[in-house]
Formats: structure tokens, sequence, C-alpha cells
């Protein structure tokens, strides 16, 4: 029997957890959740089997005791934890997978783990996930019949279901907000655009977009990733002239966004002092020169030049609640993108019968013969409710299915790797399908 160890049962774990169960008897697994909340972890958990735990991932002595013997130790911890559960895994020889970005410093082990045959495979959820899985099957086709690639595009979005769009921004948080709040934040955004290199600085990221239709979906906007480059070795394509990755958003969310950029609440450099006993618009008039006269809403309009007819965007700032004299509520001085964040879960947070909704969306273009062609693949996952949401299968689902690649002894790739070979994309974009999580191509 396989012991197969998962850290963390937050909301990407749920269909992680569930497709590990379905499969566990069947597959001789004896599976095991452990996080910080033991309650969590009963209500994710649906077999008696399954080996519930309570643990503090800080305290080594506890996780090597429980990880004693394991097979497979699967992290759905903040990816600032991940190093500690590597090397424990790596001086123990037991296989890793999390859905996190590979950290320079994993990637440092990586010939340590081949040299103990290990695999510790990263960047298999959504995206970073699906993403290189589609990418990959989509970019070797078209090599294989003897193409030469010569521009690449792909944005990914959680967003909401369409019937569930009941704010003007068309938005609310469906992962983690504080990601969303730092988004392309820390230093120039990467990319090459028709050969040439671009690097767009943050306070300019969110007025240069690009929109993109799907069929039944309509509209989307999508502003540039951090860094579009780093993949261009993996993927094959050093030698495009177009390599752009970005994030997908409906239409206007950009402009409203960058409003917030601009005033600088969405820095999280230092803590606003007295933050702690501020009120929404305290907070926003903080960065705002002094009138004696003028409100806070005439102040703002000014300071960033919002014409008095655009309408569309000043309902945006307005739904927010940004202008309201309620207090923030957070317990002590904080930084402005916390501030931002907090008053922002206040509205942008799932109800009960809310759907979110995944967007995946990449673009092709190369030649042959003097011809050139373009090929656009594109996936759209609806989420059930607030439990069941698209994210959480979309993260979930593909690392599940990677760990019983591993289990099965399917991977022979060793190291810290990433899912880019066909060995690992083709059976899990296969059993995607399964699921209804597919990909619509078409050439245009």
């Amino acid at each position: 029997m396989k012991k197969v160890i998962i850290f963390g049962a937050g909301l990407s774990a749920t269909y992680l957890i569930k497709y590990l169960e379905e499969n566990a008897v069947s597959h001789n697994w004896d599976i095991c959740v452990a996080d910080r909340d033991l309650e969590l972890v009963k209500s994710k958990c649906k077999l008696d089997s399954t080996t519930k735990i309570k643990i503090d991932i800080t305290n080594n002595t506890d996780v090597e005791q429980l990880i004693d013997g394991a097979s497979l130790i699967v992290s759905m911890l903040p990816a600032s934890l991940h190093m500690c559960i590597a090397q424990i895994c790596l001086a123990k020889g037991i296989n890793l997978a999390t859905a996190s970005y590979l950290s320079e410093e994993l990637k440092q082990l990586s010939s340590e783990v081949a040299d103990k045959d290990l695999v510790f495979l990263n960047e298999c959820g959504l995206d970073p996930g699906i993403d290189h899985l589609s990418a990959m099957k989509l970019l070797d086709g078209i090599r294989a019949k003897g193409n030469q690639i010569t521009e690449f595009e792909s944005f990914t979005g959680g967003l909401i279901a369409p019937d569930c769009e009941d704010n003007p921004w068309k938005y609310k948080f469906t992962w983690n907000p504080r990601n969303v709040v730092l988004a392309s934040s820390g230093g120039a955004v990467k990319f090459i655009h028709s050969g040439q290199y671009k690097f767009i600085p943050y306070h300019r990221v969110f007025r240069r977009t690009e929109l993109v239709e799907i069929d039944t979906y309509g509209k989307f906007e999508g502003y540039a990733n951090r860094d579009s480059l780093k993949y261009r070795e993996t993927y094959g394509l050093s030698e495009v002239n177009t390599m752009y990755r970005g994030t997908f958003r409906r239409p206007g969310f950009s402009k409203a966004w960058n409003c917030f950029v601009q005033l600088g609440c969405t820095d999280d450099s230092y803590v606003l002092p007295y933050s702690s006993e501020m009120t929404h618009r305290d907070f926003i008039n903080t960065f705002l020169s002094y009138h004696p006269t003028d409100s806070v809403e005439l102040k703002l309009k000014s300071y960033l030049g919002i014409r008095q007819d655009d309408i569309y965007l000043w309902e945006k700032l307005e739904s927010t609640g940004i202008f309201n004299d309620e207090k923030i509520g957070l317990a002590k001085d904080s930084t402005p993108a916390q501030i931002l964040q907090k008053i922002l879960e206040k509205k942008w947070t799932l109800k009960e019968s809310d759907r979110d909704m995944v967007v995946m969306w990449h673009k092709v273009t190369f030649k042959k013969d003097g011809l050139t062609s373009t090929i656009e693949s594109s996936l759209v996952c609806e989420g059930i409710d607030r439990e069941h949401t698209a994210m959480a299968k979309t993260v979930g689902l593909p690392l599940a299915m990677a760990c019983k690649l591993i289990l099965e002894g399917k991977i022979t790739a060793r190291g810290c790797i990433l899912p880019t070979t066909k060995e690992i994309y083709t059976p899990i974009l296969a059993e995607l399908e399964d699921h209804n999580i597919l990909f619509k191509e078409k050439t245009i």
C-alpha cells in the first residue's frame, strides 16, 4: 500500500482530495490529509479510511514523523512553505508534487533530487499547470508537421460565470485575493512583441491591454503577466518574434484598476500609520491633496483626470465602497495593499450561490513554405457553487492526475520538473476531458 500525504485542505484542495479518495481503494493508496484546521480537513474528506490530521507545518519534528514511509507528498500549502517540505522529502527519499511555481531555490535541488531517483513535480495546477499541458500539446503538434512557430500568446483568467456578474467590474475573488491585489507588481513586466523586447513599468501595465473574443462568452481584456519570457526555452520558443502571457478580465476592469495603482493603493512596501482606525474614505483621502472644501470624490476625479461623463469608470469605483464612512476593520496598521484587499473582500467575496469561471486562451502563429497560419485554442470551465469552484477543479484535478502518474511509475523524468513533456501532458489532458475540461481549437 502506497501512502500519500496531502498538506493543506483549503479551497484549491477540494477536487484534489476527492479524486485521490475516489481512486484510493482501486489503487491501494493510503490517503492522509493534514492541515492546521482539523474541522476543515474533516469537511473535505469523505472516506472513513482517510487519515485526518491537525498539524503545525512549522514543526519539523511532527512533519518528519508524519511523512515517514510515504511514497508521495502533495503540498497545497503557500509557496513560501514548499522549500521546507521539499528538503524533508529529499532527506527521506519521498516524491513531491505541487501546483505552485518552481522557485529558483527549489530548482537548485534538482540534481540532488534526480540523484536520489525522485520526482519533484511543480506547476501542475491551472496557471501554472493546464497552461503548460495545453500549450505544449498544441506547440508540439504544430512543430511535428514541419511548421516554424513565430508568435505565441496565452491568457488565463479566474472570473465570474456570466449569470453571476452582479457588480460593474464583473469580477469577484475566486482565488487568493492578495495575489490579485499585487498582480504584475514587483518590477517591470517583460515580453517580446514583433521582435522587440518590451519592459513595461508597473504603473503602466494596466494601460496596455489586449482585447480577445471567445465564442459564446464574449469579449475579455488581457494585461501582461510579470515575466512572459521565462518559458521561452521550456516551450522551445527561443526564436519567436512574439511571446506574451497575461491575465484575463472583462473589458473596463484594467482602466478602473489602474486608478488604484496610480493612487498608491496597491503598494505593499510600507505600513500606513493609524490605518487600523481609518474608514474606507479616510484611506482614499490619505493619497489625495488637502482642500478645505472639496470632497474626496472631487479630489480623486481631479487627481486622476477622470472625466465627468466617464460614468462606467466611476460606477466601478463607487461600487467598491471606497468612499464609505465604514471602518476598514483591520486589527493593526497595515500596508495600502492589505487595506485595499480588506475593503474589496467586503464586496468581491463569492456568495453561496455564486459560480465562478475559468477562461484560458492560446494563439499560435506559424509558417511553412511561405504560408502563415494561426490557431486559437480556448478553454472555458464554469463552477457549480462557492465550494465547488472552477478554480478549485482546474487547479486540483491536473495535480491529482499527475499524482496518479507518479504513483504508477509512469513519469520517467527525474529532478525538479514541470509538466511539459508528452508522457505527462497526453494522459492528463485526455483524462481532463472526461471531467469536461477541454479545449476548442479553430484556425483563423
